[in-house]
């Protein structure tokens, strides 16, 4: 993997996933039983088949990553913003084997969706980009993970492409350095401020989804076209 220099032109995703079994913390930041590789073992088509609590995830006619493509969107314009109030919190960034992740270790503020609170729990990257806006895959894809009371998750998520500097991007980039090639390293990052990560404008896309391990989604894309940032990294 290479992070190059990367301008996000931001989709803003939020993914409002409920479940129909509890999905606890340790699910949420474990994704080793299954990718998104099309031509593995393991891959979308075959995250039914891994696990028998799974198999809802072969019945989902839209299921992530999807291609977000303009002759499926309705416009809706009622649903209102998304509510967020983010703070500064200590991290660690861990080093998955399949991506990188930065913890926070007590949350790092919440975002609101239908009344319900969601903690800010951690953020990963995936590269290239799981989503693809009409057809179109993107250099890199960071995922905002967030967790309510009753163990639903919300995911807020950000697409890149190469361009100017981003300072959040910027700062993790020595961290990511030190781990790349560690599986399962660590590195203390200190106080990390999620509020540093730009989103851009406040239109979404919300759409029913499926992924393991948690089973029944509705999933809530927040879309944001805008130039946000330069990020430098090697693997």
């Amino acid at each position: 993997m290479a992070f190059k220099n990367l301008i996000i032109f931001s989709l803003c995703l939020s993914l409002i996933l409920t479940n129909f079994t509890p999905a606890t913390s340790q699910e949420v930041e474990n994704e080793h039983e299954f990718t998104y590789e099309e031509d593995s073992e393991t891959g979308p088509a075959h995250w039914g088949e891994i696990q028998k609590d799974w198999e809802i995830c072969n019945k989902g006619e839209l299921q992530s990553p999807i291609d977000l493509s303009n002759r499926r969107v309705e416009v809706v314009s009622h649903l209102g913003q998304l509510k967020r109030s983010y703070r500064p919190s200590h991290a660690i960034m861990i080093n998955r084997g399949h991506d990188i992740m930065l913890k926070w270790e007590d949350g790092a503020g919440s975002i609101w969706v239908n009344e319900t609170e969601y903690t800010l729990k951690q953020l990963h990257w995936h590269w290239p980009s799981e989503h693809t806006i009409n057809g179109r895959r993107f250099t890199m894809e960071l995922h905002m993970v967030h967790e309510s009371a009753d163990n639903k998750v919300a995911v807020v998520g950000i697409l890149y492409k190469i361009g100017q500097a981003d300072n959040f991007l910027h700062k993790m980039a020595n961290y990511i350095r030190k781990i790349t090639d560690i599986v399962d390293g660590r590195e203390d990052v200190g106080i990390v401020d999620p509020r540093e990560i730009r989103r851009g404008s406040r239109t979404y896309y919300r759409y029913m989804d499926l992924s393991p391990p948690l089973l029944a989604l509705k999933v809530w894309f927040g879309q944001s076209w805008g130039r946000l940032g330069q990020f430098q990294g090697s693997r």
